[in-house]
């Protein structure tokens, strides 16, 4: 397993997420209903926006997985913040990086990892839209553009004001 590489600009990065003020917050409809649609439009029995923490990745919005939050340095998120476009594994058991993560080699079982990133007005990334499934699949063109659409909408909410 390889863990993710910290961000240069982590120090920011953290800050810009702490400004958001969601961390730890209770679930909202606005969150929620895009994760259903998501796991709905995409079949897979997991959808998340997963916010990476310095330690850990949180659950904002959370289909499929029995927990609110996970270490961080096991996600596929932490990879995928890397990124300013999509990060796909499609067999994870294929891929070095993943192939004895626990992740992979006990539940959730993830074969398949579909990141995309949540790019903040400054640049920084606090997050992931991500799809995760038990078997490998391919994700295609149409897919990757739903998955960018479904992200926008994401990054708005995480930026407008909040109630």
């Amino acid at each position: 397993m390889k863990t993710a590489p910290i961000p240069a600009n982590e120090a920011q990065r953290l800050a810009t997420l702490r400004k958001l003020h969601i961390l730890d917050t209770g679930p909202e409809e606005r969150f929620d209903a895009i994760v259903d649609f998501a796991a709905s439009e995409f079949d897979v029995p997991i959808a998340l926006v997963s916010l990476v923490d310095q330690d850990r990745q949180w659950f904002k919005a959370n289909v499929g997985l029995p927990v609110p939050q996970a270490p961080r340095d096991i996600s596929f998120c932490g990879h995928a913040i890397q990124n300013r476009e999509l990060f796909v594994v499609e067999d994870a058991l294929n891929d070095e990086r993943f192939c004895d993560n626990p992740l992979v080699t006990d539940n959730p079982h993830v074969r398949f990892y579909a990141g995309a990133p949540l790019r903040m007005k400054d640049g920084t990334v606090a997050g992931t839209l991500c799809l995760i499934a038990s078997r490998a699949r391919r994700f295609g063109p149409d897919e990757q553009k739903m998955l960018r659409t479904l992200r926008d909408l994401v990054e708005d909410e995480l930026q407008a004001p909040r109630h």
